[in-house]
């Protein structure tokens, strides 16, 4: 098996959940929404954040400001607020170091994918990011990681990992697409569906170790 691995972004090499809450409780404030409205705005950013999400938004609240606006602020904020801790990002460059071909592959929009992870000092030590805007495709689609498998010079026919915290996304997608896996779980136990990835490990430090442990 080649040396490839396709990690996931959100909520596997960053955290995306406390960032979108702080923006969520900022935005609600300056527009003095209520509690439900609050609510209802999570959701609509939790599930797909795009620039045809923040015209929703716009007309859902009566904003005037402009959708446009909306969504450059709220880009500028997820790209500020989000972190990679120090020891993963050197996990990443040890695993390039040791022969690894590394990419990401992330549902969302190649404009705000790509400042979280240049933000963070993730796309230095990855040979790529790739999103399913650019794809076409998103995870668990099997085109995205074969497309995201060819941009860093790889064959998906000849095997890889695939890290990340998405039950379907990640570990039915790589499966999906005959590569082995690892979930992370956050401490979460696995919910027993009909697959089960190759290793669960708590966070993606763990997962970073158990691969650099892997001949291939």
């Amino acid at each position: 098996m080649q040396q490839l691995v396709i990690f996931d972004l959100d909520n596997t090499l960053v955290d995306r959940q406390g960032p979108l809450a702080d923006w969520v409780s900022a935005f609600s404030t300056q527009h003095a929404l209520d509690d439900d409205a609050r609510l209802h705005l999570l959701q609509f950013v939790r599930e797909r954040a795009c620039p045809e999400t923040f015209e929703a938004i716009r007309n859902q609240y009566g904003l005037a400001t402009s959708a446009a606006t909306l969504w450059s602020d709220y880009l500028a904020h997820m790209a500020r607020s989000v972190t990679c801790p120090a020891h993963v990002l050197e996990g990443l460059s040890t695993l390039r170091r040791a022969g690894w071909k590394i990419v990401i592959a992330t549902n969302g929009t190649t404009e705000i994918q790509t400042a979280k992870a240049t933000a963070s000092g993730i796309a230095d030590r990855v040979d790529a990011v790739y999103t399913s805007e650019a794809a076409g495709a998103r995870k668990p689609e099997v085109l995205i990681f074969e497309k995201a498998a060819a941009i860093c010079g790889a064959d998906l026919a000849l095997g890889g990992w695939v890290v990340g915290d998405g039950v379907d996304t990640d570990i039915r997608g790589g499966r999906a697409a005959g590569l082995r896996t690892i979930w992370i779980s956050g401490s979460r136990p696995w919910p027993g569906r009909d697959i089960a990835p190759d290793h669960i490990t708590a966070d993606v430090r763990q997962a970073i170790e158990l691969l650099l442990a892997t001949e291939s």
